[in-house]
């Protein structure tokens, strides 16, 4: 009878020793696992007045109000067809779009405002951007790749 007391002390004992083991290491795999991208932006452009199928104001089927949204990743660079190229003219403002310098463009003179707003952090800076644009031809030569980020908007 105290061999078999001894024993089930023992498999209690390992028991308490593999639960305190598991219990210490998953602290230790959740630090282990990659931290949250630090630098983020929620961007979305609304379509005032579009005109669709008319270059660059909308895509054929826009809707006037429609919104498209994108989140904007940078470590790494992730969130749309542009992401490495608008991270990295956002690195150069120093995460301020209306700090990026402006493109050379000959936009046509057509009128279909689109509304650019951006919301996130950058280096640990909130930031928070809206400006409405003639058309998305201008938008795209004031906010470089930071809002291009469809496949049509990322050609040239």
């Amino acid at each position: 009878m105290t061999q078999t007391f001894t024993t089930g002390a023992a498999r209690a004992a390992l028991l308490a020793a593999a639960a305190l083991l598991l219990t210490c290491a998953t602290p230790a795999r959740a630090a282990a696992q990659r931290e949250p991208a630090t630098d983020w932006l929620l961007l979305t452009v609304t379509r005032e007045d579009a005109r669709p199928g008319i270059r660059p104001a909308a895509p054929a089927g826009a809707r006037p109000g429609a919104a498209r949204r994108a989140l904007l990743l940078c470590d790494p660079p992730r969130g749309h067809v542009r992401a490495e190229r608008a991270c990295a003219e956002l690195d150069a403002a120093h995460g301020r779009i209306a700090d990026i310098p402006a493109h050379e463009a000959h936009c046509p003179m057509v009128h279909a405002p689109v509304t650019a707003q951006a919301r996130g952090q950058w280096r640990g800076q909130p930031v928070v951007y809206a400006r409405t644009f003639p058309n998305a031809c201008v938008m795209a030569a004031r906010t470089g790749s930071v809002f291009a980020w469809e496949a049509q908007d990322a050609r040239g």
